[in-house]
């Protein structure tokens, strides 16, 4: 079965080509894979078949139908899961650095999905094959809390969540600079870079509202200890958001310095605060995981002559 993706247009993406806000709405699409679905007759609009160049209209309700990967059937494997929380619902687990989340082309072995499989038999369908219970995503080499959902239920209910700004999600980043403000947020629209497709990027002009709050836990002589706070979710946010204010985050090669720092692979990047109410019961639930340990001893290399306290 082709896995659907509903949308319904909203005010600010009236006149938008159908391409265009397809591209934007699914991130982590291309706009050219997008077109060739709609050339295929995999989207429509109210129903109807709808071409590319079609303009958006507020509440149109856009479809686009993805087809499954051809040939491609996962098993579990046997990886382990460091497991924060698990009810018949939803299952918590602290990942690690350099797992990817789903199979996606390059990746079709030893995911985040693939353990899940193994651990847990019973996942939910809503976002296909590739995708069983997951709900939200980290990137490979962001580590720390990640939920996913064991049926439906609890996945629309997490889903709805994450929609109306309902989940706690805090993170902790090494960034390059001393960050002069003691706490702030940007916010800074976000969209694919027009130069790099395979990038994100601050862009005005099309791109979806995104807010990441910052505060300093310390500065140190070349760089700055942040905790993050998301507001939205959008791909790559915190990396692109560092990024525009002249502070990327160590290690990130994608949206920083070229050469490597620390001997990191990936950016210094941990999700370790997550929080939800119970799709089911409704309690809420609040988790948190330290630092992994070759993040950790990056900050031991730290000296303390190098830093200083916080101000107030």
């Amino acid at each position: 079965m082709p896995e659907v993706y509903p949308f319904e247009v909203a005010e600010d993406d009236a006149g938008k080509r159908l391409d265009v806000f397809l591209s934007e709405e699914i991130e982590e699409f291309t706009r050219s894979f997008i077109q060739k679905l709609i050339a295929g007759g995999l989207a429509s609009v109210n129903r109807a078949p709808a071409r590319a160049s079609y303009r958006v209209k507020p509440r149109d309700l856009v479809e686009l139908q993805v087809p499954e990967p051809e040939g491609l059937k996962l098993e579990g494997e046997p990886i382990p899961l460091d497991v924060y929380y698990e009810d018949s619902d939803v299952i918590v687990v602290n990942k690690p650095r350099g797992m990817v989340v789903h199979p996606a082309e390059g990746n079709y072995s030893g995911t985040l999905v693939h353990a899940l499989l193994a651990h847990c038999k019973d996942l939910s369908g809503i976002n296909g094959i590739t995708r069983p219970g997951i709900v939200h995503r980290l990137d490979k080499d962001t580590s720390g809390l990640i939920v996913a959902a064991k049926n439906d239920f609890a996945h629309l209910d997490l889903a709805r969540q994450f929609k109306d700004r309902l989940i706690t999600r805090r993170y902790l980043a090494l960034v390059h600079g001393r960050v002069k403000e003691q706490s702030g947020a940007v916010d800074a629209p976000i969209g694919r870079d027009p130069r790099d497709r395979q990038k994100m990027a601050v862009v005005m002009k099309n791109g979806k509202h995104a807010v990441t709050g910052y505060r300093v836990l310390r500065r140190f002589q070349d760089y700055t200890w942040l905790e993050l706070k998301l507001e939205t979710g959008r791909t790559h946010q915190i990396r692109v958001h560092l990024s525009f204010i002249g502070h990327p985050l160590v290690g990130d090669q994608k949206y920083g310095p070229a050469r490597s720092h620390f001997n990191l692979n990936g950016q210094f990047l941990h999700a370790a605060v997550l929080g939800f109410s119970h799709p089911r019961k409704g309690t809420r639930i609040e988790l948190e995981a330290p630092l992994p340990g070759e993040l950790a001893a990056v900050l031991q290399k730290l000296t303390p002559e190098d830093t200083e306290p916080p101000g107030e």
